[in-house]
């Protein structure tokens, strides 16, 4: 049996290494470069759209500001309010992915909008899913709208909004007997019995909180979303997802590594040019821009970290005081040459495990070192760029170290 390269060098899933070898298999380098950069391309540019209902004053709104990472007061915010503000499907693109758009939509059960016609009059073919949000019970008019969602082919999901509110609401009526446990086990029970009398059967209630989105049973959603999404359409929602718990974090990183071999293999196969100083030539302005995107990923770039600072009341130069990573403004060419440098110290044993892992590079050896040298640096710049998120998780929302 081969010997398998260490995982802190290269960590392909078998798909990939078969797609790897396929690729150079049916080409040139610079043929399967071409190839693959088209499928980079696609995965930079998917759309997704997230439609987000419920009845008035539930905090559709303010849910919809959570997922995009903003508060109800930042710039660009979804407009909140205790009686309905939406008139009209209100598309609201996310601050750093374009492509993902969470889309406001009009309260149902309010006057104009019926449940049969409802999802006509919102255009429901443009959303790949819609979340169904209420505050107490889910009543009539929440069932009637998830059998049409059905009717559609649609995906929907349930979410009972505001459980902060409810958790410290029994805790100040009855604080002796108080069980945080026991107080959301009683409102999912309740939720999903009521669900089931309006004839919605195995009803899937995810508890929230627009202002700890983080919390409760934000994981639970993220994981059933990731299982049902298409793999392109379930990573623009990772990356897009704000940073508030470990496991997003950690779903962001690995998101992060699953493309990590393309953009190696198409920097260096197309427009590679020669590292001074290095045995390896690829495309600096492409890596620069992946390093960025990296960055913006795990919001270490100015505006969110902006954001956070006036969410959390904390002076910005405080925040950039625990990140040692560069902001996403400040990777540059020069930045990518130094790392790749730095890399480039363990190219004698790289090169080798890549040929271990991926034989067919043998018939371009020294594409076998640009390509180790480049997926190295990827990967040690996400380890960098992931535990200083980790650190600011910590730092801003008091988040244990062991969670």
């Amino acid at each position: 049996m081969a010997a398998q390269p260490p995982k802190d060098v290269l960590r392909l899933s078998a798909e990939e290494v078969e797609a790897l070898k396929v690729a150079f298999e049916q080409g040139s380098l610079p043929a399967t470069a071409s190839k693959l950069q088209e499928m980079l391309v696609f995965l930079e540019s998917v759309r997704l759209d997230v439609g987000i209902t419920g009845e008035a004053g539930s905090g559709k709104s303010s849910f919809v500001n959570a997922l995009r990472g903003l508060g109800d007061e930042d710039a660009g915010a979804a407009r909140t309010g205790v009686v309905e503000t939406t008139r009209e499907p209100t598309p609201y693109q996310h601050p750093r992915y374009p492509g993902v758009t969470i889309w406001d939509l009009p309260g149902i059960g309010t006057p104009g909008t019926p449940p049969d016609t409802y999802l006509e009059q919102v255009g429901f073919s443009r959303y790949d899913f819609f979340i169904i949000i209420a505050s107490q019970r889910f009543t009539a008019h929440h069932a009637a709208l998830a059998r049409h969602i059905q009717g559609t082919g649609k995906s929907f999901y349930f979410v009972r909004s505001k459980v902060d509110m409810d958790l410290t609401s029994s805790l100040q009526r009855r604080p002796a007997s108080y069980s945080k446990a026991g107080v959301l086990q009683t409102i999912r029970k309740d939720c999903e019995e009521g669900l089931r009398a309006q004839g919605i059967e195995s009803p899937r209630v995810f508890l929230l909180s627009a202002f700890k989105l983080g919390k409760y049973d934000f994981h639970l959603m993220q994981d059933t979303l990731e299982k049902e999404l298409s793999h392109h359409k379930r990573r623009a929602l990772l990356l897009a997802l704000p940073g508030l718990s470990r496991h997003i974090l950690e779903q962001k990183k690995a998101a992060m590594q699953e493309h990590m071999w393309l953009v190696s293999t198409v920097a260096c196969g197309l427009h590679a040019v020669p590292i001074p100083g290095l045995l390896v030539s690829c495309d600096v302005d492409l890596l620069a821009r992946t390093l960025q995107g990296y960055c913006k990923g795990f919001g270490l770039d100015h505006d969110s970290l902006e954001r956070l600072a006036a969410q959390t009341v904390q002076p910005v130069e405080q925040l950039k005081a625990v990140v040692r990573s560069p902001l996403a403004s400040e990777v540059s060419g020069m930045l990518v040459v130094q790392r790749l440098k730095d890399v480039g110290v363990e190219a004698p044993t790289l090169a080798p495990n890549v040929l271990t892992a991926i034989p067919v590079l043998g018939s371009v050896a020294s594409t076998a070192l640009s390509f180790a040298t480049t997926y190295k640096m990827l990967r040690n710049f996400v380890d960098d760029v992931a535990a200083d998120a980790q650190r600011l998780l910590v730092m801003t929302f008091r988040v244990e170290a062991k969670e």
